[in-house]
């Protein structure tokens, strides 16, 4: 068990897992424009839900971790709803493919 702990934290004694630095939500510089396309922000906020579920830190600041102890606040909405939230406050990057018909002219 100490050999497992030891290659976590690089084998030093004064290094334990508890002066791990506490993983912090990634957010953007600067929030991402708003969705007017309901297909659209479905799309992004349900793959945000995905992130969620599948253990993605929450962006909101009332959710966030506290960056000293690493607790985690308690969930009170379901994962869908605060995705929604963090897309329309512009926390979740997306990337918007471009149609490659729209280059195309019909003749």
């Amino acid at each position: 068990m100490t050999d497992e702990l030891e290659a976590l934290t690089d084998g030093s004694p004064e290094t334990s897992a508890v002066d791990q630095p506490i993983p912090m939500p990634r957010i953007p510089d600067e929030p991402m424009p708003p969705i007017s396309n309901r297909f659209l922000f479905v799309d992004v906020a349900s793959q945000r839900a995905k992130q969620l579920r599948r253990g993605a830190l929450p962006r909101l600041e009332p959710l966030r971790p506290d960056p000293e102890t690493g607790e985690r606040p308690e969930l009170v909405n379901r994962l869908e709803r605060i995705a929604m939230e963090e897309v329309e406050q512009g926390l979740v990057v997306y990337e918007k493919l471009e149609d490659e018909r729209e280059g195309e002219t019909t003749a």
